[in-house]
């Protein structure tokens, strides 16, 4: 496993990340079984959500599997989210809901403390001074020891870095060689002739990459919003073509070359698998023992169907 010490984070971090959110769907001994093969893998990473499952169900399926598991605490990394709220349809960064979301997530994962608390898709009308409370109690009393965001743009990271004392030292975004948009506009820049020159997010990555906040790849595997995995999928047949050559190549899957596609990026991103099923984690994981050429990147960008300008 290829591991990485986040800056002003944790360190020795797994660069596979395992995210829970279909653990609802395994009982509490197969949730177990697939602590132990993630961590045997390499995986020391987990992240979770307070939206995960009804009433924050993977958390608790979670917790209940850790606790047979007999793995120590202080040998995994623990991530959970909060800011999402189904059950009011809203959004919500303020205080109250941060504080009392992590009391409960504490609660479900039957933990003392948090590795990191990630603010969970943006509030539109979030007050920074509220979550720079929120965050200084949560450090102050243990329960949460780093801080981040998920799927928040330059400007919001930037107006909470003005208010928050602690390190913002995660943003959870999309990526995949199909969703690239992270960064395709720098590439097409003065190009009116594709919606590739569009900057929609005011360059999120390379601010994250100026500001040492690790990105966390989220649906490494998916094209479009969850409308499915692009491996062996008839919609991108030379994509598909490429990525069965570099397999071959290396001995790996081309699930695993997908991956190492985006662990190759210079900014030295995580990849979160949601698989629960341990064959495919597996082969998620053989992507760190590939080492993608320059060529060899470029060349899985443009198979997925961009082109040069």
């Amino acid at each position: 496993m290829k591991n990485i010490n986040v800056v002003n984070g944790p360190s020795n971090a797994s660069a596979i990340v395992l995210g829970c959110m279909r653990m609802p769907a395994l009982s509490v001994e197969q949730a177990e079984k697939m602590i132990h093969t993630a961590v045997d893998l390499g995986i020391n990473f987990f992240d979770h959500a307070t939206c995960y499952g009804v009433n924050g169900e993977a958390e608790k399926r979670f917790g209940d599997a850790f606790k047979k598991s007999g793995i120590k605490r202080e040998d995994v990394i623990i991530q959970s989210k909060c800011g999402i709220c189904p059950e009011r349809n809203e959004f919500d960064w303020t205080k109250e809901n941060i504080l009392t979301s992590v009391d409960q997530i504490l609660s479900r994962l039957q933990m003392d403390y948090l590795d990191a608390l990630l603010l969970h898709r943006p509030d539109l009308i979030f007050e920074p001074e509220q979550v720079a409370e929120a965050f200084d109690i949560l450090h102050k009393t243990g329960k949460v020891r780093h801080f981040g965001v998920s799927n928040v743009p330059t400007m919001q990271l930037q107006l909470l870095k003005k208010f928050v004392k602690q390190p913002l030292v995660f943003n959870q975004l999309q990526f995949s060689i199909e969703q690239s948009q992270l960064i395709d506009q720098t590439l097409y820049v003065n190009n009116l002739t594709t919606e590739r020159s569009i900057d929609r997010d005011n360059g999120t990555l390379d601010y994250c990459r100026l500001h040492d906040i690790t990105i966390q790849a989220w649906s490494p595997l998916q094209h479009g919003f969850f409308k499915g995995c692009f491996v062996d999928s008839p919609d991108f047949p030379e994509l598909n073509k490429v990525l069965a050559e570099l397999g071959e190549k290396y001995g790996v899957s081309k699930t695993a070359i997908a991956i190492a596609w985006i662990l190759r990026h210079p900014a030295k991103m995580q990849a979160i698998a949601g698989t629960m099923n341990p064959e495919h984690l597996k082969e998620i994981c053989d992507a760190t023992k590939v080492e993608l050429t320059h060529n060899e990147w470029y060349k899985l960008y443009l198979s997925s169907g961009k082109t040069l300008p």
